[in-house]
């Protein structure tokens, strides 16, 4: 009887495994920014919805990362060997069971926070049908567009989830966290350069790799100016948030290597994820 157990409680877990493998490499840049800016930029937060907010991001990452996943897993056996299907963790048509399943259940969940949840989680579907069947991802221009436009979504459907309302400094903090994370997302195809080249796949970082670096170096010290005067932090704050950007700009264009990549891509979502916490360092300071 205990042997079952233990033998039942390892099942479990590789099965929870598997799925978080899914969406690991969106835990730093899209789960852990959305949840603290939710909480920051929101007027009236529920705290106690903490975990319905995590669980509703997350659901819908792993939807579409797993449709996503199935496309090319080729790809991921050279790039992103720990993916589940290239791992042989899943097999492809237990993978596309799963994401039809998840459908369902991200409709559902939603639905019971109220119409807005619905229709984000609706509009996010359409969002990843767009983007994985019919070439949202193969251009960069169109694939920055989609992702910037499921981020807003997710942030507006996360706001649903704690039952907040929306004022001017969300509608602000939705907006320019946005127009950042359009302008700098292509940090994020540094690290996936040689296999978006063996794929064909058109990004700003193999079409013009120069310049994809000189916006790096430039905008985020730039972005991390403007947005310490936009959100009125103090000085000593804003002198350490713009050395930060400045350093993280200068590694996208001295250091090269992948590993140099990898390791520039966590600085950048460490620095993305502080983006959105500024809204919430408004409100404490500087709100009436």
């Amino acid at each position: 009887m205990l042997s079952q157990a233990l033998e039942s409680g390892r099942r479990i877990s590789r099965h929870i495994m598997t799925l978080f493998l899914f969406t690991k490499s969106d835990v730093l840049t899209v789960l852990i920014p959305i949840t603290l800016s939710t909480f920051a930029a929101a007027p009236h937060p529920d705290v106690t919805r903490v975990p319905d907010i995590i669980i509703w991001i997350w659901l819908h990452l792993l939807k579409h990362d797993i449709y996503n996943q199935m496309q090319d897993p080729e790809e991921d056996r050279k790039n992103k060997p720990y993916r589940p299907l290239p791992a042989g963790l899943i097999t492809a048509q237990n993978a596309a069971d799963v994401r039809w399943l998840l459908l369902p259940v991200c409709l559902i969940f939603s639905a019971m926070y109220g119409i807005k949840a619905l229709a984000c989680s609706a509009f996010l579907e359409a969002l990843s049908i767009w983007y994985n069947e019919f070439g949202g991802d193969e251009t960069g221009l169109l694939k920055n567009l989609l992702t910037t436009i499921a981020y807003a979504t997710l942030e507006l459907g996360a706001t649903a989830v704690i039952g907040s309302s929306i004022d001017s400094i969300w509608v602000h903090a939705v907006a320019f966290s946005s127009v950042v994370f359009a302008t700098t997302i292509h940090a994020q195809d540094f690290k996936d350069e040689e296999g978006d080249r063996l794929a064909g796949r058109r990004t700003l970082v193999t079409l013009f790799p120069d310049f994809a670096r000189t916006s790096m170096m430039i905008g985020i010290p730039l972005w991390s100016l403007c947005l310490s005067r936009l959100w009125k932090v103090d000085l000593v704050s804003s002198i350490a948030f713009i050395a930060y950007g400045t350093i993280i700009g200068a590694r996208f264009m001295v250091y090269r290597t992948a590993g140099a990549h990898k390791q520039s891509c966590k600085l950048y979502s460490l620095w993305y994820t502080l983006v959105h916490l500024l809204p919430g360092y408004w409100r404490f300071f500087n709100s009436t």
